[in-house]
């Protein structure tokens, strides 16, 4: 059930940020199917903020990432950047503050479930940070985001930066030396019920890296982040 219409004030005190103008937060919570039903409220839906506020998250995450992990190549930031901002993600902030209870919208809308949709979630809260970053500038949209980038961050960054090296090592390849990495098994040890394979990662006609693991597929993953951590290493001595 949607809220009072003049009862921001408690919303403001979850967000943290007083709205000069409680008129925007107003409208980043207003969908589509609310002004359908209410085309005589007098102002508009949010998606023009969700756009704004898409921008701004962006922005404050990836400044955050390059100040937070100053040793690391941009293909990994970008990595972690669509961790953090991607739908989901941007959903469990909103239910974090309790977005949804305020958000107005149509009747179908709501017998639809609408209100725990986790595209709209996600969208609100993008509108959210754009109502707030016209209202009350970068400085303090920073202050209400990043709060929430540094806790999902903390609990999930060596998944993150971890997550599938093979698809970043060939994002990498494809993009700079137009060519796929190609990976071979060069070992296997141990008893069949206990196998561990060894792999190596191939790129120009050459070794980038090896890893091992309990089946050829870990051991894949291993070789190309050893590869990664390479072409890291060799980048910070470039640097010095």
């Amino acid at each position: 059930m949607n809220k009072p219409l003049n009862d921001w004030s408690a919303l403001q005190e979850r967000l943290g940020v007083r709205f000069r103008d409680p008129g925007l937060l107003r409208r980043a919570l207003t969908h589509r199917s609310y002004l359908n039903e209410h085309p005589e409220c007098g102002w508009g839906d949010n998606e023009r903020l969700e756009l704004l506020g898409d921008a701004v998250g962006d922005l404050i995450a990836t400044e955050y990432l390059y100040q937070r992990f100053a040793d690391q190549p941009e293909g990994q930031l970008t990595h972690l950047r669509a961790e953090l901002v991607r739908s989901d993600t941007l959903a469990r902030f909103a239910l974090e503050v309790g977005l949804g209870a305020w958000l107005l919208l149509g009747k179908g809308e709501e017998r639809a479930g609408g209100r725990s949709r986790t595209s709209t979630l996600g969208d609100t809260f993008e509108a959210v940070l754009g109502a707030m970053y016209l209202d009350r500038g970068l400085t303090v949209t920073q202050g209400f985001f990043l709060p929430f980038l540094r806790v999902h961050l903390e609990s999930s960054v060596d998944t993150a930066l971890a997550r599938d090296a093979k698809t970043r090592l060939q994002e990498w390849a494809q993009s700079t030396v137009q060519e796929t990495p190609t990976y071979a098994t060069v070992g296997e040890s141990g008893p069949d019920h206990a196998k561990e394979f060894t792999v190596e990662v191939r790129l120009l006609g050459q070794s980038w890296g090896r890893g091992t693991g309990v089946s050829k597929q870990a051991a894949e993953q291993a070789a190309a982040q050893a590869a990664l951590d390479a072409m890291a290493l060799e980048s910070n001595r470039a640097d010095t």
